[in-house]
């Protein structure tokens, strides 16, 4: 499929979930259909998967490091995996990342709702969706993390009783 075809079939698929590492899949939904995106900025991390919750909302999903894990971090298409997911109607992403943590009240196993981030690639590969288009565009990095997605599922915590949840923090 490439960006532009279908997407009124796709304008209620409203959220997006990006998996790191160790999920490549959502258990528990139901599979509509598997696509193949293509996007201005070439081919996301690997098929996106769309599938729907017992109560009808369709979620779109995607492997960051592809469905076997083959793809290094510094080789994800991060303009394309979003550009896919927005071609698809996304509003809102989630993306889960499997990292460690130096702070000794975050065990392994916790779940951190971050709120802000250090990146470590700027300068390494393109930082915007601009980049060599000769479009002139700012964008702030100062509130990186949507804080109203971040308080929705600081809210819904309760459902994952086993799992401790730090509504703060910093992504490196």
């Amino acid at each position: 499929m490439t960006i532009g075809q279908n997407s009124e079939y796709f304008r209620d698929v409203r959220i997006g979930v990006i998996g790191g590492t160790g999920l490549y899949s959502l258990d528990g939904l139901n599979v509509i259909e598997t696509l193949a995106v293509e996007t201005p900025w070439g081919q996301p991390s690997g098929p996106i998967t769309i599938a729907e919750t017992e109560r009808g909302h369709k979620i779109a999903f995607l492997a960051r490091h592809g469905p076997s894990h083959s793809v290094l971090p510094s080789e994800v298409n991060y303009r394309a995996n979003i550009a896919a997911l927005k071609a698809l109607g996304v509003q809102a992403i989630l993306a889960f990342s499997a990292v460690g943590s130096l702070r000794e009240e975050i065990s392994p196993g916790d779940f951190v709702l971050i709120d802000q981030i250090i990146d470590r690639t700027k300068g390494v590969r393109a930082d915007s969706f601009f980049t060599g288009t000769g479009v002139t565009a700012h964008a702030t990095f100062g509130e990186p993390v949507s804080a109203g997605l971040r308080a929705l599922v600081a809210r819904h915590a309760a459902a994952v009783p086993d799992i401790a949840v730090h509504t703060s923090g910093t992504g490196v």
